[in-house]
């Protein structure tokens, strides 16, 4: 049973972490759609568009990982 919770614990700070950063990179992609906004600027458009795209394809590997993880 100690096991598991030292799995648990390590579990819960793993995805503390990975919120934060989820969190930032789509705060920066929504500064980047801002920018573009008011600039205009298409520059602003694609870097928030790449930025979110690869938070994206980061959170679905987290959790393939999560699920893998509790399968074996």
């Amino acid at each position: 049973m100690g096991r598991w919770q030292s799995r648990v614990a390590l579990g819960g700070t793993d995805m503390l972490l990975f919120r934060w950063i989820a969190s930032l990179l789509l705060l920066a992609s929504a500064l980047c759609f801002v920018f573009y906004l008011g600039t205009g600027r298409v520059q602003y458009k694609r870097w928030g568009l790449l930025v979110f795209k690869w938070t994206v394809i980061a959170g679905l590997a987290f959790f393939a990982v999560l699920i893998f993880g509790r399968l074996v």
